[in-house]
């Protein structure tokens, strides 16, 4: 059974920063944090594959946010530098437990509220 926890949320002002954390927990293959902000559609932020750490990003943050892991902690870290409005949203980490298809296990998402 895979089980994912975030932490690391908070509020912060516009071009500041935050690192959030996602413990994972069983057989995952792949590790994405997606956002929802008030009244959007969830919308894909960043992933990494566990196995060689290949890393893909959203055009919306790239070059802002840094996604990276450390198998050893089974951890999965997303960096926010130069944060913006827009980016406030509930953050939510998930997991492919398989090496193709859909994210099927979720984290309970944690708030990122960033001030102008």
């Amino acid at each position: 059974q895979v089980q994912l926890v975030e932490s690391g949320g908070g509020l912060v002002q516009a071009g500041g920063s935050l690192r959030l954390s996602c413990a994972a927990s069983g057989r995952t293959y792949t590790i994405g944090w997606f956002r929802q902000a008030p009244g959007k559609e969830r919308e894909f932020v960043a992933r990494v594959i566990w196995s060689g750490g290949s890393t893909y990003y959203a055009d919306s943050v790239k070059g802002r946010f840094t996604i990276s892991r450390d198998n050893a902690k089974s951890t999965v870290y997303l960096q926010m530098n130069s944060l913006k409005p827009e980016d406030t949203a509930i953050y939510y980490c998930a997991a492919r437990s398989r090496l193709i298809g859909e994210y099927d296990y979720w984290g309970q998402g944690t708030q990122v509220t960033v001030s102008s």
